[in-house]
């Protein structure tokens, strides 16, 4: 499942109740929290303690740490830095969130992606737009397999009219845009824009180097 979503629309608690309904209703269940940094990922586990207390502590917890949790009945929350070092070494995983996964290197996603291939588990990617790179950004625009939901901030009830009204008036057109609206803008860094590159494509042109086959 693929989030594309803007700030403060609620990603954070659909996650939690996402984590703990693996986590409580199939036993023996490892639900793996990753984020770019440990503060972040910290920060979606807090959401998914507070959830977990709002319930009753239906299933008592094993062990309770800043960042995760066992439960009684196996089953195993964990959050973990966005670092491919420090993410080896889990396998069967039945549900992988990936927070503002728009920021999170490629590399870390290549390395996680296998923990899911014997479990057959559920990958969760939620994230604002940041630029039109990254695998956040292919997968959003390209790959078969996914089910897309985008929630711009004009669709959450939580951000008043006012608000999103000052925030047009300023900020940048292209920062309120990937901010609040779920659009993937050009990068900052970036000579041309994506408009330019591919107006400067033709078929008609051979390229100076790599000439396709057949």
């Amino acid at each position: 499942m693929l989030l594309n979503c803007a700030r403060q629309s609620g990603k954070s608690t659909m996650a939690a109740i996402l984590a703990l309904h693996q986590a409580l209703g199939t036993p023996l269940s490892l639900v793996l929290i990753l984020a770019p940094a440990e503060r972040q990922a910290k920060e979606l586990f807090s959401k998914v303690a507070e959830a977990y207390r709002t319930l009753g502590h239906v299933i008592p917890a094993e062990s309770y740490r800043k960042l995760g949790m066992e439960l009684a009945n196996g089953s195993r929350i964990e959050a973990l830095p966005g670092s491919e070092r420090t993410v080896r070494g889990f396998s069967g995983v039945d549900l992988l969130l990936v927070d503002e996964a728009s920021r999170v290197a490629d590399e870390l996603y290549y390395a996680v992606r296998p923990m899911l291939a014997v479990s057959g588990g559920r990958l969760l990617m939620m994230s604002t737009p940041y630029g039109r790179r990254g695998v956040f950004y292919e997968e959003w625009t390209g790959a078969e397999g996914w089910e897309r939901y985008e929630v711009p901030a004009g669709e959450c009830p939580r951000i008043s009219e006012e608000f999103l009204a000052e925030e047009q008036r300023t900020l940048p057109r292209r920062v309120y845009r990937q901010e609040y609206e779920c659009a993937f803008e050009e990068t900052d860094d970036q000579v041309f824009t994506h408009a330019d590159v591919e107006a400067a494509i033709s078929e008609e042109v051979t390229p100076l180097f790599g000439v396709a086959n057949g």
